[in-house]
């Protein structure tokens, strides 16, 4: 029997402008294709011309300069069709997609979609529900008590995945499915009788209780920080009156 964490995976990730969603920007993306372990990947790689400013420390993380994406980058509305309707493929041939923090990054994708195609993520996944594993919420679930930050980079050093060329977006897709595969392996008696889309349901619940305990840390700190409880999609902000 093939366990899911053996089977075909979808990898996806993008490179910003800044960490808000909600006014933040795509500059780069990958979606990273493999049939199972070891075997060669397939890559699909998108360069944004954002349109707006490239602060100079997004540019420090990712490399990527405001002249070179003007200069090589694609118009935005073409590229978050396409990376839209990759993911929706993906979803239609049953492939699990792996998200690195899902909220961060299709949340992003959702206002992308919304402020160039007037469109929306879920529209892309009325038929076919979109399947995804989150690195970071199930090795905080499965994992709970261990001590440490837990960034990409740092779960792959803990599952003994190789990270070349971190913060570029296809590097990062691939690692975080790296690190699915090695969780599935090493919490496999937890993992191999559940179905991409229980584990899907069970993260949501996860991510909340997660995100409701940080909420708690942060109060107990004096921190008024909000901590969204949902996952993997945020929902849209109500216009403001």
């Amino acid at each position: 029997m093939t366990y899911w964490y053996e089977g075909p995976l979808a990898g996806f990730d993008t490179e910003t402008t800044g960490v808000d969603v909600e006014t933040d920007r795509i500059v780069s993306a990958a979606v990273v294709v493999q049939d199972a372990p070891g075997t060669r990947p397939r890559v699909t790689r998108w360069l944004v011309n954002p349109g707006v400013p490239v602060p100079e420390e997004a540019t420090a993380v990712h490399g990527l300069t405001e002249e070179h994406l003007q200069l090589n980058g694609r118009w935005p509305a073409p590229v978050m069709y396409e990376i839209a309707e990759q993911l929706a493929e993906h979803a239609a041939m049953g492939r699990p997609l792996v998200v690195m923090n899902a909220p961060f990054d299709l949340t992003l994708l959702d206002r992308e979609l919304r402020r160039h195609r007037a469109s929306s993520l879920d529209r892309w996944f009325e038929s076919t529900p979109l399947r995804v594993l989150d690195p970071r919420v199930l090795d905080k679930h499965l994992d709970r008590y261990r001590k440490g930050r837990r960034t990409l980079t740092d779960l792959c050093a803990h599952y003994g995945v190789t990270l070349q060329g971190a913060h570029d977006a296809a590097a990062d897709a691939l690692a975080a499915l790296d690190v699915v595969r090695a969780l599935g392996r090493r919490f496999a008696t937890r993992l191999e009788r559940l179905t991409p889309d229980e584990l899907h349901t069970l993260q949501a619940n996860w991510h909340a209780a997660q995100a409701r305990g940080l909420q708690a840390w942060f109060a107990r700190s004096g921190s008024e920080e909000i901590v969204s409880t949902d996952w993997p999609l945020r929902p849209e902000l109500p216009a403001a009156a």
